[in-house]
């Protein structure tokens, strides 16, 4: 008997898709294995938000998240447009979830890094908040000055806000506005004594949900777990930011390792997840004791290193384990 789609895992699209047809396979997945959500990432070839509306029209309806945006490429009140608007065309929840990027990608765009990225987070999670809650925007922003407000609409599914988060100072800034917290190669200890903390405390009048997005890979012949994680995490690992957040949570990387050395260190530790499926059911129950309310499968690994039928048979798999285990 399949999980409530409460309890069940999310399943996140591991692909830039050039068309819609590219993203088919684990669309179809999600609604067949009532997944709790199909995610999607930033796409600088085939938007998220189009895709969703897509696959919506084609009657692949469920409930979707991004996980995440990048703000740079909108403003506050076209992130809250975009939302409602997939509640409305899909009928299904929505986690609309933004980062800030790196500084590198926002002077590509705006012609200088913000000075302040918690600052400009800040400001843009209250303005979509602000919009989305049918009010007005307050235009006090130094990065955002949105003073305007979305028209009414009817009843449409419920529209959540998103914060990238992995350090608890971004943390802090976005419980006062988001909904939800969307974290990336964060461990279970990790987010119970450092994110959840920093959430609570940050929060104004409610803790945001944790939504960790969870890179797993079933142990089979002839694959290798650091080749696996290396092929999907590399750019991450490259990134200080996630170098830090790593060696904050326990994980020993330098920046100056070698890729493989990196990733072989963390399917060592656990936070990229290899074994058999019961072993992986296990580890995802570790998340939700810590504190993740959605836990995201990402199977992107195996994609890039066996294809598509391989890293589908994995999501297959795991999801029987998790129902096994809760069974």
């Amino acid at each position: 008997m399949p999980l409530p789609p409460r309890a069940a895992p999310a399943v996140m699209i591991p692909l830039q898709p050039e068309s819609p047809d590219d993203v088919l396979p684990f669309a179809e997945f999600a609604v067949r294995r009532r997944a709790r959500r199909l995610w999607m990432g930033q796409s600088l070839r085939c938007d998220a938000a189009q895709i969703f509306a897509h696959l919506a029209g084609g009657g692949l309806r469920v409930a979707v998240g991004t996980g995440v945006s990048l703000m740079a490429l909108r403003t506050p009140y076209d992130a809250a447009l975009q939302a409602r608007s997939l509640a409305l065309v899909t009928g299904r929840p929505v986690v609309a979830g933004y980062g800030t990027a790196t500084p590198a990608f926002v002077a590509s765009l705006h012609g200088e890094p913000w000075a302040s990225a918690r600052t400009a987070a800040g400001e843009f999670l209250a303005a979509m908040r602000a919009l989305l809650d049918g009010g007005e925007a307050d235009g006090r922003g130094t990065y955002h000055r949105v003073r305007a407000a979305l028209p009414p609409t009817g009843p449409h599914a419920v529209v959540e806000v998103g914060a990238g988060v992995l350090r608890p100072a971004m943390a802090r800034t976005a419980a006062a506005s988001a909904d939800v917290a969307v974290s990336w190669l964060t461990p279970p200890d990790y987010v119970r004594d450092v994110l959840v903390p920093a959430l609570t405390a940050g929060a104004d009048l409610r803790t945001p949900r944790v939504a960790t997005v969870v890179h797993v890979a079933v142990d089979r012949p002839g694959r290798d777990p650091a080749r696996i994680a290396d092929s999907v995490v590399a750019a991450h690992l490259g990134a200080g930011h996630y170098v830090d957040m790593l060696r904050r949570a326990g994980v020993p990387l330098r920046a100056t390792d070698d890729p493989l050395v990196k990733a072989k260190q963390l399917v060592e530790s656990g936070v990229f997840v290899f074994g058999d499926p019961p072993h992986i059911a296990r580890e995802l129950a570790r998340y939700t004791s810590a504190g993740v309310d959605e836990i995201v499968l990402n199977t992107g690994g195996v994609l890039f290193t066996h294809g598509e039928r391989e890293s589908l048979a994995d999501l297959e798999d795991v999801f029987t384990a998790v129902e096994e285990l809760h069974g």
